[in-house]
């Protein structure tokens, strides 16, 4: 799906006027919340520093072969997004000394690099200090605490921001969900993310069942609640479907003003690091519909 780069327009043109006035370093690291589009802007940029004229509309070899995905002077790491291993980092240092042949500079995008294991963060550190004069590496990471300070004291931080809600809708308007209806609380469960939006509306019927499940928590006897439900929870989407009951829970209490649904929210928190512990999954659900039903029903009638 080709989606068009929104949000943290600010940042991105800095980055452009640092290419334009040819201040390029040699080491960035891109944070941010993981699907707000971090690789995407990397790419934008390289595709800039490697441009052959540095013109607003460009046509050079260089765009032409970025553009068709088969420029020599850039590499992406890990763009499926896996544990990066030492391994990988080695076989890409191999090729470091290796002078650019179509551009003035050579680019490495380390993508979800907070997902290298230590060994492969240190193999790289000597990179990261002695880099070639033409070399540029683009460190992308979702949780900085996952990378060695050595790392992160040799790179320049950039940080992005979550997209707006208006931003995301503008990106999904040009996707085959243009025309779907979108819940407020399922915006706020995007949290800015276009990744994430992407993923939770590939599965848009089981969240909306997610929604009819909390709206029937008090219209519900004890037996129903518990028997009707059960199905509502697949193991496979589980962690996704308890944050959703969570934002959903949270939203509830702060409307209605009533504890009983932010202590709903707690029980199922509660349930989710159960369920991340290897307890029995259908015991798990049991035991959080039952304790959902009462803390509604019950506990907090008398409020």
């Amino acid at each position: 799906m080709n989606i068009k780069i929104k949000g943290n327009e600010t940042t991105r043109n800095e980055l452009k006027k640092i290419v334009q006035n040819n201040n390029v370093l040699h080491s960035y690291l891109f944070l941010g919340k993981e699907g707000i589009g971090k690789k995407e802007i990397a790419k934008e940029i390289a595709k800039e520093i490697l441009c052959l004229t540095k013109d607003e509309e460009c046509n050079c070899k260089s765009c032409i072969r970025f553009d068709s995905q088969n420029h020599p002077d850039i590499k992406i790491i890990n763009e499926e997004s896996e544990t990066i291993k030492i391994n990988t980092v080695r076989e890409m240092i191999q090729t470091v000394y290796e002078k650019p042949i179509l551009s003035d500079k050579k680019i490495y995008i380390i993508n979800d690099c907070d997902k290298m294991t230590k060994e492969a963060q240190n193999s790289l550190l000597k990179t990261l200090e002695e880099p070639p004069e033409y070399i540029v590496i683009i460190l992308i990471a979702s949780n900085s605490d996952m990378i060695l300070n050595t790392i992160k004291s040799r790179c320049t931080k950039i940080v992005f921001d979550k997209l707006k809600e208006k931003e995301i809708k503008e990106i999904l308007n040009n996707t085959e969900f243009n025309n779907i209806k979108i819940s407020g609380n399922m915006y706020d469960f995007f949290d800015g993310s276009i990744g994430k939006a992407l993923q939770i509306l590939e599965r848009k019927e089981q969240y909306e069942n997610i929604e009819e499940f909390i709206s029937k928590i008090k219209n519900s006897s004890k037996l129903d609640f518990i028997t009707m439900n059960k199905e509502t929870f697949t193991k496979e989407e589980i962690n996704g479907l308890l944050e959703y009951c969570i934002v959903l829970l949270f939203n509830l209490g702060k409307k209605e003003k009533d504890i009983k649904y932010l202590n709903s929210a707690k029980i199922i928190h509660e349930t989710k690091i159960r369920i991340n512990s290897n307890s029995n999954f259908d015991m798990s659900i049991d035991n959080m519909l039952f304790k959902l039903w009462e803390e509604v029903n019950e506990n907090n009638s008398g409020d």
